[in-house]
């Protein structure tokens, strides 16, 4: 018995039906390639209508707008590019459901599919939608290697579609009978939201389309302005006596002096040539223009700093990333959530059957991490007790796996930190009454060998600090001032007339037995 399959709408799905191509152009019929440009001549009646009507069911002509913005409108195509391409541009991983082989088998598959060479501008492709808030893309799958894998995936002209007219939001394929829906895991659809609201309502065109309209109307009074001012005024004078046909030759010499730059009237007629005192109105048009696109420039990007020229424009710059990072992370977590739907679940399910749990595609920048203070952090606290796994330190490093062949970096033990006097930590510390509280110098002496046979041997040396102790202080300082040898030895006999024989002599007796013993110990290690 066939296993009847249904994709994350609940639709059944049809694997004859997958075979062929759904979407697609027709010359015959209602989907059709050619172009419209309602943008000429577009006024703000025209425009109020557009919107109403896309809205209401017929969004054909809006959609041809917002295509033609992208061509018309350099500033605003420019930061509708920059916002997809960032988003298209940026790391995607495979997250693997589970770690049985079958999970992992799974991911490899995503990841074959995601690396294909053209998937990036089929990422481009179905970002349209950030634009025109929707974007429908068609899978066009190849099973010649009796395997379910994506051939291309093929952008179609958001005109050729039209939502249903009961919800305003399922996607309906526009056909020659009538609408029809899209058959299941057969597409990609992307809404961008822009605003909560209806799919074709939640692109950045629509908000865009104003600022568009008005930029236009100033543009043209620029280039009127320029066409009247950017000359000065030719002004024609004839005599009394001057015939129409006098009239009618300096008028055309004027006209030809603003495009031949050459005329030639009689002597009776004289030509003047009046500048016209505009001096700061040129102004007013780039000002407008500058600041509807500043508009536009927030309204795609969330900031201006890259995009328009501004005083601190540059320290300003530096702060921002050409899309402002919270953006960026919405397009693409909106972008994975709609492969992780519409691609890798039809994927798995074709090739594996229907699972409990699918892989998962991730799109964004790495977590930024300062890699040297990791590496400091990990060598002073693994000593302690710290655990870290290889694996997880070489990912963070971005080292691969080492293959089985391959040679291996290796590093012997460190040597002692040596003390500017020469002497080693760990003979500092037996010299020092205190024991230090430096992590690394704990590190050290608790690596060492025979520890509770040393530590004896501490304990013993301090036991000579109170016998000795009065007896060296400023010692060399006396016997340096002395001028004969008996003076030294008067120096001596009182420096040594407080200390106890028997004291000193079980002193030495202890240090030689726990010198043999420490002695002994290491031999047997050795």
């Amino acid at each position: 018995m066939a296993m009847d399959w249904y994709d994350a709408y609940g639709r059944k799905v049809s694997t004859v039906a997958l075979k062929n191509e759904q979407g697609g152009p027709s010359m015959r019929g209602v989907r059709r390639p050619d172009a419209l440009h309602p943008a000429a001549g577009l006024t703000p009646g025209r425009l109020a209508q557009m919107l109403r009507n896309s809205i209401d069911g017929t969004p054909e002509d809006y959609l041809a707008l917002a295509e033609d913005m992208e061509e018309r409108d350099l500033h605003y195509g420019s930061v509708i590019q920059t916002r997809k391409l960032q988003v298209a541009g940026l790391e995607i991983t495979v997250e693997a459901a589970g770690d049985d082989p079958k999970s992992v088998e799974h991911a490899d598959l995503v990841r074959a599919v995601i690396e294909r060479d053209e998937f990036e501008i089929e990422l481009r492709d179905i970002l349209d939608a950030t634009g025109k808030g929707f974007s429908c893309t068609e899978i066009i799958w190849d099973t010649s290697e009796r395997q379910w894998m994506p051939k291309r995936l093929c952008w179609n002209d958001p005109r050729w579609f039209e939502f249903d007219r009961t919800d305003g939001e399922t996607p309906m394929l526009r056909g020659d009978d009538g609408p029809e829906p899209l058959k299941p895991y057969g597409w990609i659809y992307h809404s961008f939201k822009a605003k909560s609201g209806l799919p074709i309502r939640g692109g950045l065109a629509r908000g865009a389309t104003w600022s568009f309209l008005f930029k236009s109307f100033t543009q043209k009074d620029w280039a009127i302005f320029c066409e009247a001012y950017g000359q000065p005024l030719r002004l024609g004078k004839y005599g009394p006596g001057a015939t129409d046909d006098d009239k009618d030759v300096l008028l055309q010499a004027v006209a030809n002096i603003g495009t031949d730059y050459a005329a030639i009237v009689p002597a009776s007629m004289a030509v003047e040539f009046v500048k016209a005192d505009v001096t700061g109105s040129h102004s007013l048009h780039e000002d407008r223009a500058d600041w509807l696109d500043r508009q536009v420039s927030k309204h795609v990007l969330g900031q201006t700093s890259t995009t328009d020229a501004q005083k601190g424009s540059y320290a300003v710059g530096s702060v921002h990333d050409r899309v402002r990072d919270d953006i960026e992370k919405a397009d693409a977590k909106a972008l994975a959530a709609t492969l992780n739907r519409d691609l890798v679940r039809p994927l798995v399910s074709l090739n594996y059957g229907p699972q409990k749990s699918y892989p998962k595609i991730k799109i964004g920048r790495p977590d930024e991490e300062d890699v040297d203070k990791l590496v400091e952090n990990v060598a002073r606290l693994v000593p302690l007790g710290l655990k870290v796994g290889m694996a997880t330190m070489r990912d963070k490093l971005g080292l691969p796996d080492p293959g089985n062949d391959e040679e291996l970096l290796q590093s012997s033990p460190p040597a002692p930190p040596q003390a500017k006097d020469g002497k080693t930590q760990s003979d500092q510390m037996i010299a020092n009454e205190d024991p230090p509280s430096d992590p690394a110098a704990l590190s050290a002496r608790g690596s060492r060998r025979g520890d509770a046979i040393d530590e004896t041997a501490d304990a013993l040396s301090r036991d000579w600090e109170p016998l000795i102790g009065p007896i060296v202080a400023g010692l060399d300082r006396e016997i340096a001032e002395a001028t004969s040898l008996e003076e030294v030895r008067t120096i001596l006999r009182r420096r040594l007339e407080g200390l106890s024989s028997d004291a000193l002599g079980e002193e030495l007796a202890r240090a030689v037995f726990a010198a043999r013993l420490s002695g002994e110990a290491d031999e047997e290690l050795a």
